[in-house]
């Protein structure tokens, strides 16, 4: 057994009694002098076993309510002293008692945030006193032994009774990375609560048990998903969601939550893309609307909608070869009929709510941003050019801001009449995605003449413009910021367009 160390003292210091009176008891028939604070040091007392207060060894009382207790020399430097000649000799000077383990439970800080607790008792929840003595006693690991959680009570229990107070360097340095382990927990939870969702909160709760993927994005790779699918969705039918149809899935939510609380509305995407958008005075009108957009890419698609499907929307659907359909409730003979075909997954979102961070795994490591979730209004709509936009063609304008913005980047949404006509999306210039989105719509029977454009990005360059009004369109939105907007405020005078700017882009790269 190498370089074993007897126990000789211990600060006990535990917010939470359960599975101590053990460890209590064996440090004690092992002779070792116990110190304590507060509650723990009452509960020592009550077991009949001799206990030391902090106190006497600080000359300082507990203050602040509770705030400050064992943060004091006395305390830690009997727990950082190296057990050699130079520091004893200190600690003999200033008589600080050497303390070979400290054994500590921390302030339940994720059990009260899990609770729903007032903001005041979430702070008062952030352990510093703990989080200090377990640092110490973990950099000291040569010399002293921590006990940073109840998990490790019973290890630290039976090494100390089996081994007779005494434990090896192999076993302090164990407990050690166990110590900064629940640490580092803890601080990441605080910082989580405070950055309201960041990664780590996203996977705190289901790092352990991600649920195995068919495969990745292609059927060679592997896939896991950490999350809580059953926070967001009852799913009622179909096979075992993949890769690709959870990416979809987001897609589709981010999206239709920009249109949740309107009129009936159904979108239809592929590979993230919303190839069909429309709203209408009832769901089924909104389905063949949005179908109508593109009846080739929707084929194999996600369907989403912001109301309840219905038996003659569920009769139209089933048509259709589809792999994913999102409502927020199905008609009971509606689901009926769709869960006759049996491996269509059939989802009922419980909420529209996405995260607010997103993140990304780029090179050896993954990037984190604020989620895009500016919605536009009427009111971020600044009109630019000569003639304003009419009512009609403001709501349309607002529709195809909501279009684009879930579109990659370059990206052009022509709208009209509450219905996405022609996308074009992915391209490496803005003339293009113009070109392809016009195309698009002539292709599937729709004229653009009359239609609004969006775009996801600026215009530095009237290219766009006079491409547009070509081919009927008479109003645009876009974010602005090019410093050359004014040639195309400009090129919409000459032609009588409106042109509206938001001081927003949506880049989805």
């Amino acid at each position: 057994m190498s370089n074993s160390k007897a126990i000789k003292s211990a600060l006990i210091s535990v917010f939470s009694k359960e599975g101590l009176d053990p460890i209590i008891q064996q440090l004690h028939a092992l002779g070792v002098t116990l110190y304590s604070t507060g509650g723990t040091q009452s509960y020592i007392e009550k077991m009949g076993i001799p206990v030391t207060a902090v106190e006497s060894i600080t000359g300082f009382p507990s203050i602040l309510d509770g705030r400050v207790k064992t943060l004091h020399p006395a305390v830690f430097g009997g727990l950082l002293a190296r057990r050699e000649e130079g520091h004893l000799a200190q600690l003999a000077e200033y008589n600080i008692p050497e303390i070979d383990c400290a054994i500590v439970d921390l302030y339940p800080f994720e059990a009260t945030v899990a609770a729903g607790g007032a903001e005041a008792d979430i702070i008062e929840k952030i352990d510093i006193g703990g989080v200090s003595l377990i640092r110490a006693a973990a950099k000291n690991w040569r010399d002293v032994v921590v006990v940073a959680s109840m998990e490790e009570y019973g290890l630290f229990n039976d090494l100390i009774t089996t081994q007779n107070g005494e434990l090896t360097d192999e076993n302090r340095r164990e407990f050690a990375r166990r110590a900064f382990k629940a640490t580092s927990n803890y601080d990441t939870a605080i910082f989580n609560w405070f950055n309201e969702g960041s990664l780590e909160e996203v996977f705190k709760h289901s790092i352990h048990h991600g649920e195995i993927l068919r495969y990745g994005e292609n059927p060679h790779q592997n896939g896991v998903f950490f999350g809580h699918f059953d926070q967001v969705f009852d799913k009622l039918n179909g096979k075992a969601i993949s890769y690709n149809n959870l990416v979809d899935i987001d897609a589709a939510v981010q999206l239709m939550r920009e249109f949740q609380v309107s009129k009936p509305c159904f979108a239809i995407l592929k590979h993230t893309n919303a190839c069909g958008v429309a709203q209408r005075g009832t769901v089924l009108e909104a389905w063949h609307a949005a179908l109508a957009c593109d009846t080739t890419s929707a084929f194999g698609g996600i369907f989403i909608t912001n109301t309840t499907v219905d038996l003659a929307t569920a009769q139209e659907i089933n048509k259709l070869f589809y792999e994913v359909l999102i409502a927020p409730d199905f008609a009971p003979d509606a689901l009926e009929l769709l869960k006759k075909k049996e491996p269509r997954v059939l989802l009922k979102i419980k909420n529209f709510g996405v995260q607010k961070r997103s993140f990304r795994s780029l090179l050896n490591g993954v990037v984190e941003q604020d989620a895009d979730l500016k919605m536009e209004t009427a009111a971020d709509l600044k009109t630019v050019t000569k003639r304003a936009p009419s009512p009609a063609e403001n709501e349309a304008l607002l529709f195809a801001t909501k279009c684009c913005k879930h579109l990659k980047s370059n990206a052009i949404a022509l709208v009209k009449d509450s219905q996405l006509i022609g996308m074009g999306c992915g391209q490496p210039n803005r003339v293009d995605a113009l070109g392809q989105a016009i195309a698009k719509a002539k292709s599937f029977g729709f004229d653009p003449a009359g239609a609004v454009m969006a775009s996801d990005a600026f215009f530095p360059f009237p290219d766009c413009v006079e491409i547009a009004h070509d081919a009927g369109i008479v109003a645009v939105v876009q974010p602005g910021g090019s410093i050359k907007d004014q040639l195309s405020v400009d090129a919409c005078d000459e032609r009588g367009m409106a042109m509206v700017v938001t001081g927003v882009r949506h880049f989805r790269h």
